[in-house]
């Protein structure tokens, strides 16, 4: 009778103990989490994460802080904090993050996971810590100077860039195929007997709009155009030329500086494939405006057309999906022929050319690099 009267104490004394702990560990540690990031970076790029834990408890505690982050942004080592304490303690952490995905990424919350010493109950929290990222597209780099200016003039470097000058002659060459009737010289031609073209100085445009057509095409044309026209436009702002970006969802304000270039790449960030007939805003009077589409239809080449009435050039960039190559990509064999839309458009390229509408078709192995090179 007394063993088991023992075995009872002992019970109520275990239950006493299990029950003080219940009651006094409801309560978490007091959790203090900052994060050092940029706000914005480039898809492929890697930037800097910093976290600092501070942490307090009047009891000795267990705890586990778990600070995950959003998919797509990969860190070199997950912030993980673990440990018994009983008082204040700081925890620091600096990781790398590699940015695999363009979007905009907001933190998803802290979690605190917390028990008393025996390890006998433990609770779980979650912590919001506010925190945006946005990951703009990747771009092409430094080959980029060649790739844009066929884009916004056309002709050999000179002095300036932008559009042609008509009252600023400086010289004369041999007719090539691709060459704008209007700029044959044909007093000259006559003379010589060899078809020859003006050769003109240029003047500033006035303004770049790069339009994405997201109507057609898969994933790979979307990240694939996207890249471009972020590439198009880091280096409009590097010329200090006004640019924007434009979709099925709006166009960006034109501008010169930094808040334009921003917006612009965050549109880029945030564009998705979106049905229906493309829909090419009004571009600034004197202004290029660059098109990039999968498939170039009968109603993009329409808007095309209403659009050269304002802009001073306007350039249809097509990339049928799979018959192009991303830069870094190797020479591949193509197993299929160009959409039935491209080969007819194509075919209207002369005479779009003499409407001052330019037309680039990127297929078979040819690179976005060598964009009308």
């Amino acid at each position: 009778m007394s063993l088991f009267l023992t075995w009872v104490l002992w019970a109520a004394l275990l239950s006493v103990l299990a029950g003080g702990l219940w009651v006094l560990y409801r309560t978490p540690p007091q959790v203090t989490l900052t994060r050092e990031l940029p706000s914005s970076g480039f898809q492929g790029t890697r930037v800097q994460l910093g976290v600092q834990v501070l942490i307090s408890s009047r009891l000795p505690v267990r705890y586990h802080v778990e600070d995950a982050l959003p998919r797509s942004v990969i860190p070199d080592m997950l912030p993980v904090f673990s440990g018994e304490l009983m008082g204040t303690r700081e925890h620091t952490w600096d990781t790398s993050l590699t940015l695999n995905c363009r979007g905009i990424y907001d933190w998803p919350a802290v979690t605190v996971r917390w028990a008393d010493p025996l390890g006998l109950f433990w609770r779980q929290l979650t912590l919001p810590v506010p925190t945006h990222l946005e990951v703009f597209p990747g771009t092409h780099g430094l080959i980029l100077p060649d790739l844009l200016r066929p884009l916004l003039s056309e002709g050999h470097l000179s002095r300036t860039l932008g559009l042609d000058d008509p009252i600023s002659l400086r010289g004369a060459r041999e007719y090539q195929t691709g060459d704008s009737p209007g700029r044959i010289h044909w007093r000259l031609s006559a003379r010589t007997g060899t078809l020859t073209v003006r050769e003109l100085e240029r003047t500033a445009a006035s303004s770049l709009t790069v339009y994405l057509d997201t109507t057609a095409g898969g994933s790979t044309y979307t990240e694939s155009a996207v890249r471009l026209a972020a590439s198009l436009v880091r280096e409009a702002v590097s010329m200090d030329l006004p640019m924007a970006v434009a979709s099925q969802g709006g166009m960006t304000v034109a501008g010169r500086g930094a808040d334009a270039q921003h917006a612009a790449l965050l549109h880029l960030a945030r564009l998705q494939p979106e049905p229906g007939p493309p829909i090419i805003p009004s571009t600034r009077p004197g202004g290029n405006l660059v098109i990039l589409t999968a498939t170039a239809g009968p109603a993009l080449v329409e808007q095309a057309m209403r659009a050269r009435a304002t802009a001073s050039r306007v350039v249809i960039v097509a990339m049928p999906e799979g018959f192009y190559l991303e830069p870094g990509e190797k020479p591949r064999r193509q197993w299929a022929g160009a959409p039935e839309t491209i080969r007819e458009l194509e075919r209207q390229a002369g005479v779009l050319a003499g409407a001052g509408v330019l037309v680039y078709v990127l297929r078979g192995n040819q690179s976005v690099l060598r964009l009308g090179a």
